[in-house]
């Protein structure tokens, strides 16, 4: 029988109740899982319960499809909210940019040095800018122009593009381009976007100009979830940095760029390793 390499995890969600943490252990220890990792998490509003559980892989006799086949029981018994991820299996990215490649160069920069474990299968733009950049990394390149007036040609190059990749998560890297509803709904909480302010302060276009307009003495950027409402998705990440009355818009721009890679990064990483766990419009991030 194979044997799944690297780590097993163990997602779940579910209305709190007496017994469920026992449950799961007893469960894991009967199978001879080693847990190397275990976080849990009670939100006092909704009374509902959030786990991940890390076990390594070598110390059961078999891989993950058998052990959601054996955990399936007690899951109905508890109506869990689940699933079972092999991380000998690296997921699936897509990135999707525009012209500004501050975004686009960190992440994969931390994709060759091993830091971001995943596979980046394309990178889609509207523009031909970075094409060289990305490959010379040797990653495919797909430029679909958006038409003036008339963007339901990109869109759908767009989504026959992902329909052929099937990626596990879709990244917007300075993407400046609003998703429609289809594919918000066909990637429900697997298009992660950072945006260039503290939201909810500043959604929109220009947020720089905007918090500068303000007076701010804070910027920031936020990692959340695409929704079909403009960056009100579920926040998976955020960061701030100080300015003063001496910075202009360019200031907070550049500035703004180093806290923008860093969180978009850190997001990106906390759901390739299955630390993010949505609930209505909020998350949980075992980090």
């Amino acid at each position: 029988m194979t044997i799944d390499s690297g780590d097993l995890r163990l997602i779940l969600s579910c209305p709190d109740r007496v017994g469920i943490v026992a449950a799961v252990s007893s469960f894991l220890a009967a199978e001879g899982g080693l847990i190397t990792e275990a976080n849990h998490y009670r939100d006092p509003e909704s009374q509902w319960f959030f786990a991940r559980q890390v076990i390594a892989a070598d110390s059961l006799p078999y891989g993950a499809d058998e052990m959601q086949r054996r955990f399936a029981p007690l899951a109905a018994d508890f109506g869990l909210e689940w699933r079972v991820v092999a991380t000998r299996t690296p997921k699936r990215v897509v990135i999707l940019v525009s012209r500004q490649a501050h975004c686009l160069a960190d992440l994969l920069y931390r994709w060759r040095s091993g830091e971001l474990p995943c596979e980046v299968a394309a990178v889609v733009s509207n523009h031909e800018d970075l094409r060289g950049y990305v490959e010379w990394h040797g990653i495919p390149f797909h430029h679909f122009p958006v038409a003036e007036g008339d963007k339901s040609i990109h869109f759908a190059a767009v989504a026959a593009t992902l329909a052929d990749l099937d990626p596990d998560v879709v990244v917007l890297a300075r993407y400046m381009q609003i998703l429609p509803g289809s594919l918000c709904q066909a990637y429900a909480g697997r298009i992660i976007n950072i945006h260039h302010s503290f939201l909810p302060a500043f959604a929109g276009a220009r947020p720089y100009h905007q918090a500068a307009e303000r007076g701010v003495k804070l910027i920031g950027a936020t990692c959340h979830y695409v929704t079909e409402d403009l960056d009100a998705g579920p926040i998976i990440d955020q960061d701030i940095t100080r300015i003063s009355h001496h910075d202009g818009v360019d200031d907070m721009v550049r500035k703004g760029k180093d806290i923008e890679k860093i969180v978009l990064a850190r997001g990106l990483r906390f759901h390739l390793e299955d630390r993010v766990l949505i609930h209505g419009n909020k998350t949980v991030v075992f980090e």
